[in-house]
């Protein structure tokens, strides 16, 4: 069994919305067959507290617009690590430090990647010397 479309649908709104605020390394990884939990893991980063809380924010604006509610929410007071749950989904904005350090891309390096559609929106460079400033281990978008 794979991720339902709706689950497809609400992760690649989300991954949008968090592009749109300048999030990094967007991946997505179908968990369904190793979770019963959620279809879903997106995982995206922010360079800072505030940059993380602006990604949260605009995640949730997008998907309440798609009648999603997230079930439960964690970590909003730090902004280091926020998680949205909304069931088939599961979204983790981290901070990109905490991203290094936690790996969990290599937890789910095992399921299959999602591409999110975002063509280069999801993809920043580091200023001024030509690297992605994905966090260390994350797939590029499209990469899956």
């Amino acid at each position: 069994m794979s991720a339902t479309e709706r689950a497809l649908e609400i992760t690649r709104a989300a991954a949008l919305a968090a592009a749109d605020k300048l999030a990094t390394g967007p991946v997505a990884f179908d968990v369904s067959e190793q979770l019963a939990i959620a279809d879903v893991f997106l995982i995206v980063s922010g360079r800072t507290e505030r940059q993380v809380g602006a990604i949260v924010d605009a995640v949730e604006d997008r998907l309440v617009e798609l009648r999603e509610r997230p079930l439960r929410r964690e970590g909003h007071g730090t902004n280091r690590w926020v998680l949205l749950d909304y069931g088939d989904l599961v979204v983790h904005v981290m901070h990109a430090d905490d991203r290094a350090a936690y790996g969990l891309e290599r937890l789910w390096r095992d399921c299959p990647t999602i591409d999110l559609g975002l063509g280069n929106a999801g993809v920043t460079r580091a200023a001024g010397d030509g690297r992605d400033a994905r966090a260390p281990g994350s797939a590029a978008v499209g990469d899956g």
